[in-house]
Parts: structure tokens; sequence; C-alpha cells
């Protein structure tokens, strides 16, 4: 078996699709109305369409998972902050024991992304 896609619900499929393009250069590979793939295998799906599926009210801010990438973490950060200055740190910038640097943050609708220097 083999892992496809990761999901992940937001509230505006068309911002959210900017946003993780202009971070981390993802492209849409297939628009279905509501369900957006993009590279990577991350999926954008629109909170209506996942609420009405599930039957139940969707919580952000669970911080039970993550979305983790890596890069060069100086160049990222400068990007970050200046495209969306407004974004929501859960850390700055650190520096972990073993030496790797991370950031973590919220995207626009709170699901959590952690950006990491390569191990």
């Amino acid at each position: 078996m083999k892992l496809k896609n990761v999901l992940i619900v937001v509230k505006d499929i068309e911002k959210s699709k900017q946003f993780y393009h202009d971070l981390f250069g993802l492209n849409s590979v297939l628009d279905n109305d509501g369900n957006l793939i993009m590279t990577e295998g991350l999926v954008l799906q629109d909170e209506k369409i996942w609420k009405e599926f599930l039957g139940k009210d969707i919580t952000y801010k669970k911080n039970a998972c993550e979305l983790y990438f890596e890069n060069n973490i100086e160049a990222f950060v400068e990007k970050l902050e200046r495209l969306y200055p407004e974004i929501e740190y859960v850390n700055q910038l650190m520096t972990h024991s073993w030496g790797q640097k991370v950031v973590r943050f919220y995207d626009l609708d709170g699901n959590l992304i952690e950006v990491g220097t390569p191990m």
C-alpha cells in the first residue's frame, strides 16, 4: 500500500492555493470544484464539502498533526514574513539541541506547518 495524498480542510480554496504556491511552490494538478490536488500530494478540501461529508462541525487549530517541509530556512522565513506578515507563529525560528533549525506557524486556516533545515 502507498500513501497517496494528505488532505487538509480550508475555508477559501483560492486563497489557500495561492498561499501554498507562494511559500512552497506547489501547483494545482487537478481541480474538482472544492477538492484541489496540488503537487507533492497535498489536497485542499473546501470546508463546506468536508462538513457535509462528515456531518460534523470543523474544528481548526487542534494541533494534532502538522505539514512538514524542508528548505533553506533563513530565506524561507524572510519570504514568509514578506508575503504573509500577519501569519500566526507557534514558534519563531529556533534551533533544536540536535542542530536543526525550524519554524512553526499556522496556515490561513489554522493548519499547523513546520519548516526545517534538511536532516
